[in-house]
């Protein structure tokens, strides 16, 4: 068994469940659902792909910057009659950080590491308008289980939001902060009783037909090592034209 930990930041990310019609939802976390999608993204899987490796990967989930909830409106038009469509209601987590990850047997896995560094289609967070601010992948798989290694997973909140704890755990308790108590979502095995449940696990992601079954979580929560805030990042910079040669 191994692991593999993913990084998913971004100014925006939308992690939808039961999104219908005009109303685009979006859970407090990412979904098994919207980071499978992500996986079958970057390895080129079209969406009429077959998912029953991915589905059956373990999948958890920790909290490691809550973000807040944004609330957009917007309009379209028909792209042939050019008729005005109903305003949509999207909502959006600003401003958040988790770690993600999932495990199962090491060759998938590192074949889904590879794809990460060389994604076919470029990975985002839930919706094709969020893309990551920061690398998604964190390292190679880990040869441990799922909850081992999103409870020692470094803490990748960012700096300000870190100076941000500080100064309320100071104010509300007058002592020095340690590193946070983190929430962690993780598949619940089979036979308990999961303390909730979403209709995220993908069966098909063909646009003719999508089909979610229903997923039981159940919560925990970790305290990371301590660490530093990551470095920042600049997704642009390979766009940006290469600096001419001495002659």
């Amino acid at each position: 068994m191994s692991v593999l930990l993913l990084r998913l930041a971004g100014p925006l990310q939308a992690w939808g469940s039961a999104a219908r019609f005009t109303r685009r939802t979006t859970e407090n976390a990412p979904t098994k659902s919207g980071v499978l999608g992500l996986l079958a993204a970057a390895q080129g899987r079209t969406r009429d792909a077959g998912l029953s490796d991915l589905a059956a990967l373990e999948f958890g989930v920790r909290i490691d910057q809550p973000g807040v909830r944004l609330r957009d409106f917007q309009t379209a038009h028909h792209a042939d009659s050019d008729k005005a469509m109903p305003l949509s209601e999207r909502f959006y987590l600003a401003d958040a950080v988790f770690v993600a990850g999932v495990a199962g047997e090491p060759q998938l896995l590192h074949a889904l590491y590879e794809a990460l560094l060389e994604p076919v289609f470029l990975p985002y967070l839930g919706r094709r308008s969020c893309p990551p601010a920061q690398p998604v992948t964190i390292s190679e798989p880990l040869d441990t289980d799922l909850e081992t290694a999103l409870r020692e997973a470094p803490w990748e909140a960012s700096e300000r939001y870190r100076k941000r704890y500080a100064n309320s755990v100071r104010h509300a308790h007058g002592s020095r902060p340690g590193p946070p108590q983190l929430e962690i979502l993780l598949d619940c095995p089979a036979g308990e009783v999961p303390d909730i449940t979403l209709r995220d696990l993908p069966l098909s992601f063909d646009p003719r037909h999508r089909q979610y079954g229903l997923r039981g979580i159940r919560g925990t929560h970790g305290t990371p090592p301590s660490s530093s805030p990551p470095p920042p990042h600049d997704p642009t910079t390979v766009l940006l034209p290469a600096a001419p040669r001495n002659t």
